[in-house]
């Protein structure tokens, strides 16, 4: 593993996302490793050579001058990495950000694979409607360790219920769903007793790492090839669209609401969580770049 520690001027960034007017990363890279994370690209832009998951430059920044001007403001920590991957037990920079952050009024949104989150449960306490999310896409240890290298699911869905009840707004990202091998309806059924909302996001395959997945298929499942050739080679859509109504109706068994495309964030604490399909990237693509365009 390469560690480096680097200075950069400022944490906060401006972002297009659409659930965030901010995004904040204290780290660059990811220790976790995970074999399908879109974030890979980012070697691109910061001169990495390393496979994606062997090194992490350590973020150190000028003190944040204004803390007030967010307040209201939506801040997306952990959008190109998991601001809480093991380093950060070292060395502690998503504490300090969240220390400098403390009476700011930040809206806070919070992406982790990890329960070492526990750590500033209560310091998250005090920020006003904060909410963690933890992406989990299949219960099975073993696909998950195939995966990636971050804590067991079971550690996950503990350190999930652990906020829930504290009062923390929680979101179980089922992301990304492989094709076949995610079992959906397991993991609502596991999880909806101690969330807000529930995220569903499919695989998607580009860059390096559609060659690492499509050789994993075929060597450890190579009955989903077929499938995964169809989806990924030739632009299928038919899995997700059957998908997207059996769960529909699955939702409608259970009593949980169920949308698509949509960011809805504000239901009431103790509703039923919401279930947000965000199946189809190339909608909320031209959506957001619609919307960037009419807020110019």
């Amino acid at each position: 593993m390469i560690i480096k520690e680097i200075a950069t001027k400022s944490i906060i960034s401006k972002s297009n996302l659409p659930v965030c007017e901010y995004a904040v990363n204290p780290y660059v890279g990811c220790t976790h490793a995970c074999k399908y994370c879109y974030a890979s690209f980012m070697k691109r832009f910061t001169g990495h050579t390393e496979p994606w998951g062997e090194f992490l430059d350590i973020k150190y920044w000028d003190k944040i001058k204004n803390p007030n001007k967010y307040a209201g403001r939506e801040l997306f920590i952990g959008s190109v990495t998991d601001p809480y991957n093991p380093q950060e037990e070292v060395y502690g920079r998503t504490r300090a950000l969240l220390t400098e952050l403390q009476g700011s009024g930040a809206k806070l949104s919070i992406a982790t694979k990890s329960d070492l989150i526990l750590r500033d449960l209560d310091l998250i306490k005090t920020f006003p409607d904060a909410r963690v999310s933890w992406s989990i896409n299949t219960l099975d240890e073993t696909f998950k360790d195939d995966m990636d290298k971050a804590v067991s699911i079971e550690r996950r869905l503990a350190a999930m219920k652990t906020f829930y009840e504290a009062g923390i707004r929680t979101t179980c990202f089922i992301s990304p769903i492989f094709p076949a091998i995610t079992d959906v309806k397991a993991i609502i059924g596991q999880t909806k007793e101690y969330c807000n909302l529930i995220w569903l996001e499919n695989l998607n395959l580009r860059g390096n790492y559609k060659t690492v997945i499509m050789d994993y298929i075929a060597e450890k499942q190579p009955n989903l090839l077929p499938l995964y050739q169809g989806i990924y080679n030739r632009g299928n859509r038919s899995y997700w669209e059957n998908l997207d109504a059996d769960l529909q109706e699955f939702a409608a068994e259970i009593g949980l609401d169920y949308v698509t495309n949509d960011d809805s964030m504000n239901r009431p604490f103790s509703a039923p969580p919401l279930i947000v399909n965000y199946f189809y990237h190339s909608e909320i693509k031209k959506s957001a770049r619609k919307g960037g365009e009419n807020n110019a």
